[in-house]
């Protein structure tokens, strides 16, 4: 009998172990956001309109017709007078720069943001298990990760990853690292660090698929604390439910649209070509296709697929010449409003924010956030995400078990997409404390057309370079 009785248990008790550990599991594999902390740069790198003219006053390579392209692209790029440039070249020394110049660019951010991070969630350098730094366009040895690990006295057991080339998207990126490393560690606390260095990469020559880029991107950068220790979730701001990762760099036309290369006088500048928005949206479509079923309800991706599958219908007894028919009609969509509550869009640019918002059917809400910190801050490249997801903690937008939709592009060509469920009530002071009050602005247009349009009635054949 006692046999008998043993041999019932043990099957038992191995089952309820099996369930244990997968449960256990399961919290390993869980990824927390507890604190994140966004970079501002002091006011005397600040450019305004005045400035930015006097930066484009002083490349001699530009004629009339880019002064007309640069007074068109700043006028409509949805970027105000506030944002913040890297020193050189606000001391004029744009076509000179230095290693020290791109050093003490990226201290001056890490020196800031990681202290006030660590100091207000109360963990010590020696705390930190794992620390991944992004920052596409600076490669330096030692490494970033090595001056953070130096300068901060890490432990000898940390693991250390730096990423580069991996463009705006590379946040997200950096947070997949982490969220993979987590599945096999436990109890574990992660620092990501994600910038974009600008000051040996500011471009002074005369092609406008080159020039652009000095019209869009600005200084920034953030600092993000996780774990994926059960016990403080508690403390945490946000959960990771799903990341999903899109790379279209085997089709030559989205590899080749953002690209860093030479000009045809040898001046190293980054490249936005006429493919860029192509390559966005097939990237785009193709990541939205694999993360809506993860993240949308089943009634919705019942009623997308029926009502395709009517219009798809509908359309062949068209084609039949079926008199009946109804004809095709407005095209199927997702509503993504049903599974997400608030979108956190990349600052890439004007177009980029209008781009996504008429895909997803967004209205000025949803968009506002994105639309704000382009204007405040600029295209910080990868860390402009945490910008709008501060925007939206600072208007008091986000409550407990809210859904945010985080959506980022990147040169690859990449798409990169994650949804984080919001683990209690959000309301903190952050980086937008001395200026929220003034947002949204109801006028964002650029004062540059006010300043310097005349350029627009000038003669070519009598114009000169303005002094």
């Amino acid at each position: 009998m006692a046999f008998f009785i043993l041999l019932c248990v043990i099957p038992l008790l191995y089952l309820l172990f099996s369930l244990w550990k997968w449960a256990s599991a399961g919290d390993d594999q869980a990824c927390y956001i507890l604190d994140y902390e966004c970079f501002k740069p002091s006011d005397d790198r600040i450019i305004s309109t005045e400035f930015s003219g006097d930066i484009i006053k002083r490349n001699k390579n530009l004629g009339l017709n880019e002064y007309k392209f640069l007074l068109k692209a700043i006028v409509s790029s949805g970027i105000g007078e506030q944002t913040y440039g890297p020193r050189n070249v606000l001391l004029g020394r744009e076509d000179i720069p230095t290693l020290p110049d791109a050093i003490s660019e990226m201290e001056e951010f890490f020196h800031d943001s990681i202290e006030k991070l660590l100091a207000r969630s109360g963990v010590s350098p020696q705390d930190i298990d794992i620390l991944v730094v992004n920052v596409s366009m600076l490669s330096l040895a030692p490494s970033l990760c090595s001056r953070i690990i130096n300068h901060y006295k890490m432990r000898e057991d940390i693991k250390a990853f730096n990423l580069t080339g991996m463009g705006c998207s590379a946040s997200l990126i950096s947070i997949d690292v982490v969220r993979n490393i987590f599945k096999s560690r436990k109890n574990v606390r992660a620092l990501v660090i994600t910038s974009e260095s600008l000051s040996p990469n500011w471009y002074s020559g005369n092609d406008r698929s080159m020039i652009l880029a000095n019209c869009l991107f600005r200084s920034g950068g953030c600092a993000i604390l996780l774990t994926n220790n059960n016990s403080l979730s508690k403390k945490a701001m946000f959960k990771l439910k799903c990341l999903v990762r899109t790379h279209h760099g085997a089709r030559d036309e989205s590899y080749g649209c953002c690209i860093q290369r030479d000009d045809e006088q040898g001046r190293l500048g980054f490249y936005l070509g006429k493919d860029l928005p192509k390559a966005a949206t097939r990237s785009f479509v193709d990541n939205l296709r694999e993360i809506a079923p993860k993240i949308l309800p089943v009634r919705e991706l019942l009623r997308f697929t029926l009502v395709r599958a009517a219009q798809s219908f509908n359309f062949t007894r068209s084609k039949k010449g079926d008199s009946g028919a109804g004809g095709v009609g407005a095209k199927a969509t997702i509503d993504f409003r049903t599974g997400v509550d608030h979108f956190c869009i990349h600052t890439g640019g004007k177009a980029v924010i209008e781009g996504i918002g008429s895909n997803l059917g967004l209205d000025e809400h949803d968009l506002e956030p994105a639309r704000m910190t382009l204007h405040r801050f600029g295209n910080t490249s990868a860390s402009s995400l945490w910008y709008v997801l501060a925007y939206m903690e600072a208007k008091r937008r986000l409550k407990k078990g809210d859904r945010i939709l985080m959506i980022s592009f990147g040169a690859g060509f990449k798409c990169n997409s994650c949804v984080w469920q919001v683990v209690r009530d959000l309301g903190g002071t952050n980086v937008w404390k001395d200026c929220i009050d003034d947002y949204p602005k109801k006028n964002t247009a650029n004062p540059y057309l006010e300043k310097y349009g005349w350029i627009n009635n000038e003669d070519p054949a009598t114009f000169v370079i303005p002094q």
